[in-house]
């Protein structure tokens, strides 16, 4: 009995490597040597490329194509439709899978519906992506951005409710997380007593 679920649908080529309690739905398709971590959840007509690494408790919303190259850390939220690239100048009769880039997605971000994420780039710890954007630059942890190109427009607590700083400090108004901004990029979780 397999430890997670695929709907009949779905094709799995082996050897893959898929964690336990995940679910892919309809008419997905996971390449060889993939790896998908425990407890994710791939919605329908996902494909999931060769060589690519998915966290635990990754979710994947419907039509999206994850290509070779692309790293998602655990707790990552990847909207309906978004596109990820892997290559920066794509032509039909040039062969270029020598110049894939890799896209790193840290931990607990998220990306909204029709989002592109340029290959090479990389999308900070719990920064929350708005939908229809086109992020061209790497994203620092806990930032918001959208836009086309996406331009961060303020800072995120880890729950995604909007953080305010006075004085280098935030408290989030929902969960009650405390930050610390350090420079004028940098944002850390504040230690707790």
């Amino acid at each position: 009995m397999s430890k997670y679920f695929v709907h009949e649908s779905s094709f799995i080529d082996q050897p893959c490597e898929i964690g336990e309690n995940t679910k892919i739905w309809h008419f997905s398709h996971i390449m060889s040597n993939a790896v998908i971590g425990k407890d994710c959840i791939i919605a329908q007509n996902v494909f999931i490329a060769s060589g690519v690494i998915l966290g635990d408790y990754v979710k994947v919303q419907n039509n999206v194509s994850i290509y070779f190259g692309v790293i998602c850390e655990d707790e990552v939220f990847l909207g309906p439709s978004m596109v990820f690239t892997n290559v920066i100048n794509p032509r039909s009769f040039i062969e270029r899978k020598d110049e894939f880039k890799q896209t790193v997605v840290k931990r607990g971000a998220s990306i909204g519906a029709n989002t592109t994420i340029i290959c090479g780039n990389t999308i900070g710890r719990y920064t929350l992506v708005g939908a229809g954007s086109v992020v061209t630059k790497d994203t620092p942890d806990f930032s918001f951005v959208y836009g086309v190109p996406a331009k961060q427009t303020g800072w995120v607590c880890k729950c995604s409710e909007k953080l305010v700083f006075e004085n280098k400090l935030a408290r989030c108004t929902s969960c009650g997380s405390e930050y610390e901004m350090t420079g004028d990029t940098v944002v850390k979780e504040r230690e707790r007593c």
